[in-house]
């Protein structure tokens, strides 16, 4: 594990990652007994280059405002000074209800450096996912911003263990009347809670490296959301894909970014943290709804160099770019991609267009960026997604957890212990041992790894269709219906049918509605060559929009039961 040499002024903390059959799950991982992120992402950094710009804050006024790693290291120790007074101490969970911004990482720092457990929530989710999260949580204080504060007034009286509330922002933003808004929470501004100068001895960052350090809830698209419970390892254990899928990450020049919100593990963990690992300057911003030209104009005004992209955004920005060319300035060396399978179509426009390789990347809440493309180095099949990253042992398991044999289907599993993998779902240990037994953690996605090792993400679980015999899964339709230039978003789904069991149904938002039974008929020829005439959609439905998840990811079940009700 090497800092490219343009930017090497901290030393590596991770060692060189070795086979060893005899390990438990086949490699050793020389990971540090102490290995607290907030160390590793930002104290050893302040100590040898203080004034280093670790993130660049935008507002949405447009106005940016760069962060040393010496400024988030002493506001993160007042911070911590802090939340010691009200009693907050090891284990006890904070949660972050803020947008990407320096205050999120402050908080994130203080809580690893008093070992409480931080709790990252979606600024977009309303009252009852709030209050699911933060009861199940039993969290002891919320960080939010002015912009939060009538959600939680709603939940006045149903929170019982949330004591206090620090509240971000200008005092002109809004006035509030604590006592009347949130009786039962005290409240304070959180510019005065990290004003305090905390003498920077006293809070210094030392963790377990199995110590709990961070909770990332689910997205509920299998059944109710989950806390998945991490340690201060798993920062270690994604960086091997991180500097696989950026081709190292830490080049001249290089500045991360990502729409993804940090509250979510693919925009917290796939770039943010590990771009402040390697001393990558950070851009925070966050569109409330994302824009893919306003996003290209955003990237070459800020001379984004590297980003994790979903695939939804990536599709849009495609469609955009088609529309109206690139900006002027635009110069992306890397791009990471996960969540959702990634269209061909998609990866041979950026490497066209944006003269960028798109790694994907694979993992999930609970075991993340296990598998990575490797892109230009790997030629891959069509459909592919890439092979195991160095140091995670991935296999495709049967009901039974045997091995399947080359190209057939079963569930993607990783084997345990690995240092990505959660401690467990929160106070759910019935759900962890269904989610991990007898060594391996099932994902509950479906795939295939053919004779060298490629892995073919094919769909959940559940989102696998049963037609006239056949087992298909919807990526592979869907990575063929976007290769038409009409097609803006598809998502292919099953619908109950009385000799198919199921009829293979494709959701479309076409560019316009304008010769659509024309378009139909250029979908299905194309899905018939390209693929095979079993998987072509027997049913099309034309869509403004397609529902998705917070984190980009189509909500094929919720499609189902609007076309089913």
């Amino acid at each position: 594990m090497t800092l490219n040499e343009d930017s090497l002024f901290a030393p590596p903390i991770l060692p060189e990652i070795t086979y060893n059959p005899d390990a438990p799950n086949g490699f050793d991982w020389p990971i540090p007994e102490n290995a607290n992120m907030a160390e590793l992402c930002c104290d050893r950094w302040s100590r040898v280059q203080p004034e280093r710009v670790a993130l660049t804050h935008v507002n949405e006024d447009g106005q940016s405002r760069d962060w040393c790693y010496r400024e988030l290291h002493q506001a993160s120790c007042n911070l911590a000074a802090y939340l010691s007074q009200l009693g907050i101490t090891s284990g006890d969970r904070i949660a972050l209800l803020l947008s990407q911004s320096p205050e999120a990482f402050i908080t994130h720092f203080a809580c690893y450096r008093i070992g409480a457990i931080a709790l990252p929530l979606f600024t977009l989710f309303g009252v009852d996912a709030l209050q699911f999260r933060l009861a199940d949580s039993g969290a002891k204080l919320l960080v939010t911003d002015t912009s939060q504060i009538d959600k939680i007034a709603s939940l006045e009286g149903q929170l019982p263990a949330l004591a206090h509330v620090l509240i971000s922002g200008r005092e002109n933003d809004r006035e509030i009347d604590s006592d009347n808004a949130l009786p039962s929470m005290k409240t304070a501004r959180f510019e005065a809670a990290t004003r305090e100068q905390a003498t920077l001895e006293d809070w210094p960052a030392i963790a377990h490296k199995d110590a709990p350090a961070i909770m990332i809830y689910t997205s509920g698209t299998t059944g109710a959301p989950k806390g998945a419970l991490h340690a201060h390892r798993f920062l270690l254990g994604h960086l091997p894909n991180v500097e696989i899928s950026h081709n190292g990450l830490g080049h001249k020049h290089d500045k991360g970014w990502t729409p993804a919100d940090w509250a979510w593990i693919g925009g917290l963990m796939d770039l943010a943290m590990p771009c402040l690992y390697y001393g990558v300057p950070l851009v925070a911003m966050r569109f409330v709804k994302f824009d893919a030209s306003k996003a290209f104009a955003f990237i070459a005004k800020h001379q984004i160099r590297n980003m994790f992209l979903p695939p939804t955004a990536l599709k849009l920005m495609r469609f955009a770019e088609a529309e109206h060319g690139l900006p002027k300035g635009v110069s992306i060396r890397s791009i990471a991609s996960g969540g959702e399978a990634l269209p061909e179509a998609v990866v041979s426009w950026a490497k066209q267009r944006l003269g960028v390789d798109i790694n994907e990347i694979y993992g999930q809440t609970e075991c993340n960026l296990v598998i990575c493309s490797q892109r230009p180095h790997n030629r891959l099949p069509e459909g592919a997604m890439g092979t195991a990253v160095h140091g995670h042992q991935v296999a495709i398991l049967d009901t039974n957890n045997k091995p399947c044999p080359p190209g057939i289907l079963g569930e993607i599993s990783v084997k345990t212990p690995d240092p990505v993998m959660m401690l467990g779902y929160w106070g759910q240990p019935e759900k962890t041992a269904e989610k991990i037994s007898d060594g391996w953690l099932r994902t509950g996605d479906m795939g295939s790894m053919d004779k060298d090792g490629m892995f073919t993400f094919i769909a959940r679980d559940d989102d696998v269709i049963t037609s006239a015999g056949y087992r298909v899964g919807p990526s592979e339709i869907e990575n063929c219906l976007m290769q038409h230039p009409r097609v803006q978003l598809a998502a292919v789904i099953g619908l109950p049918d009385p000799i198919r069991t199921e009829i293979i149904t494709a959701c479309i938002v076409p560019d316009q509605h304008e010769r659509l039974e024309a378009l139909e008929e250029d979908l299905k020829k194309l899905v018939k060559n390209r693929l095979s005439p079993h998987l072509m959609p027997k049913r099309f439905v034309w869509q403004e929009t397609l529902p998705l998840t917070a984190t980009g990811k189509i909500m094929r079940r919720h499609l189902r039961g609007a076309l089913t009700s």
